[in-house]
């Protein structure tokens, strides 16, 4: 936000645009571009994206599932394929996760 001096007092204006109805700031709409390239070109998981850009998991999936859809469609969609792969990918990665942590409690022991 901005303050801009008029006659004694103060004006406020919101930095920001309109995107398909809504009001997107600037650092969000920044964000969102952000983070659809980086879930695009590494097919990183929204959990592992969430972690390197140090925000929840929900906002992570709110911003390529909802707002990237208004900013830019296209890369929407390729967004999309990717988790739509690492969502039918999960049970495998589950599995495996689940192996790894047996296999050491088994070493342990």
């Amino acid at each position: 936000m901005v303050y801009f001096p008029q006659r004694a007092a103060y004006t406020l204006i919101s930095i920001g645009f309109y995107v398909g109805g809504i009001r997107l700031k600037d650092y969000i709409q920044e964000r969102v571009k952000e983070v659809a390239n980086y879930i695009y070109e590494t097919k990183a998981t929204v959990r592992q994206t969430a972690k390197v850009y140090g925000v929840s998991k929900s906002t992570i999936h709110k911003d390529v599932t909802e707002r990237l859809l208004k900013v830019d469609p296209e890369l929407a969609k390729r967004v999309k394929q990717v988790l739509e792969f690492n969502k039918a990918e999960r049970h495998i990665r589950g599995g495996e996760a689940t192996r790894k942590k047996y296999k050491k409690l088994k070493k342990r022991q």
